[in-house]
């Protein structure tokens, strides 16, 4: 990193309003910023009003289009080419950290006094679990944007009950009863590992980006993954489920023939034009392990705003970045694209509140995992998905399934290279 060009940077923006000699209020501050095409319209409302929130400075703010899926492959092509602020997706954190790519706020928050805060207030701002993400040990990384980038139940209440709802089991018997079926995608390792992760069983990303990961064993829970892959199979085999491709639920939806999917906030016009009065949304089922109710617990993540490490004017980036996901820019967010808030103050208003998709993703943060997996996970656990959601596996074959979880193990965990 160019640590003295950091220093000096953040240090003139830090004193800029109690300082105008800092900065020469007639230099232009250049900056680049990326978002998903999506936000474009957005992001382009929320600069000007940056720019009008201080008049005494003249910013050239250029605007790219980067989805924050692909965020970090784009950044990491050439970290020093990238956009000074970008949005990315909560599991590139660790690999844009790695490779130096990403101011730690730490080093640079002190930037934050132009904006009359600190970065305790940023994190007293946002709720516990999006600060946590955005941290590494004890650093921060970047500014919580969205949260509620995960799965929960969507309902048709004309058909299934809250009670029916509340598990697999009742959920399925009423599904059948009123001839309809239950959709969700199996082959798929950010659905399937939903299960496991209600059993307490884990995945996590070791330090040369291998995935560690025990669902072939016993969970600190005290179930085993052959107990998970049998209950999956009882709910893949039942009449009334439906396993569907991964991206195609709301076209199932739409069809008609669901009276409940597993899917999240993006199809929510589907599910609520499909359901039309009935449109309902809750948390995952329980499942059932014995004669236990295990709750599913789907990846529950987040969307960031982050600054380069090479920032030529990182002070007034990280000012910038902190601009983008302050309370109003997250109110403004919402209201344009139906996004959930990880600000405090936005979560508990009327409007986000009453928001069907939004409640239902926010009832899980309680449970949800923070998923952290390396590339060679998503290939083993959607062949893995696809043989449950086939049948493939028998579940009354404890040897066949261990198998089975050993060779998923097996092919996660394999090095890089």
């Amino acid at each position: 990193m160019k640590l003295k060009k950091v220093l000096a940077s953040v240090l003139a923006a830090a004193t800029v309003l109690s300082s105008a000699a800092c900065v020469n209020a007639e230099e232009t501050i250049s900056l680049t910023l990326w978002g998903a095409e999506e936000d474009q319209t957005l992001l382009a409302e929320l600069v000007e009003n940056f720019k009008a929130a201080y008049p005494d400075f003249t910013f050239d703010i250029q605007i790219g289009v980067e989805s924050e899926s692909t965020a970090k492959d784009t950044v990491l092509t050439d970290v020093e080419a990238a956009a000074d602020v970008f949005a990315f997706a909560d599991d590139q954190l660790n690999d844009l950290v790695s490779a130096g790519a990403l101011s730690s706020l730490n080093e640079v928050g002190e930037a934050l006094q132009v904006a009359g805060k600190s970065l305790d207030d940023v994190k007293a701002a946002n709720d516990a679990g999006a600060v946590a993400a955005t941290m590494i040990g004890d650093q921060m990384y970047a500014f919580p944007m969205t949260g509620g980038n995960t799965f929960f139940l969507y309902y048709d209440s004309s058909v299934i009950s809250a009670e029916d709802a509340a598990s697999w089991d009742t959920l399925l018997a009423a599904a059948e009863a009123a001839g309809k079926k239950v959709g969700m995608t199996l082959a798929s390792g950010w659905y399937n590992a939903s299960f496991f992760y209600g059993a307490g069983f884990t995945t996590g990303l070791n330090e040369d980006q291998t995935t560690a990961i025990d669902w072939n064993g016993t969970s600190a829970d005290g179930y085993t993954g052959v107990d998970v892959v049998k209950s999956m199979l009882n709910i893949a085999g039942n009449s009334a489920f439906m396993a569907i491709a991964d991206g195609d639920i709301s076209n199932w939806i739409a069809a008609g023939g669901l009276c409940a999917a597993i899917s999240g906030d993006w199809d929510a016009s589907a599910a609520q034009e499909a359901f039309g009065d009935g449109y309902a949304a809750t948390k995952l089922p329980t499942f059932t392990i014995g004669e236990d109710q295990v709750q599913q617990a789907p990846p529950y993540g987040y969307k960031f705003v982050g600054v380069n490490a090479y920032a030529e004017n990182v002070g007034w980036a990280v000012v910038l970045a902190d601009f983008l996901t302050n309370e109003e820019a997250q109110a403004a967010r919402f209201e344009a694209r139906g996004l959930a808030p990880t600000n405090l103050n936005v979560q508990a208003s009327d409007e986000v509140q009453s928001n069907v998709a939004i409640a239902a993703a926010a009832s899980e943060s309680e449970f949800g995992v923070l998923q952290r997996v390396g590339g060679k996970y998503w290939d083993p656990a959607q062949t893995f998905g696809e043989m449950i959601a086939q049948g493939s596996l028998k579940a009354d074959d404890d040897a066949g399934i261990q198998a089975a979880l050993d060779s998923l193990v097996e092919g996660v965990t394999a090095p890089i290279g």
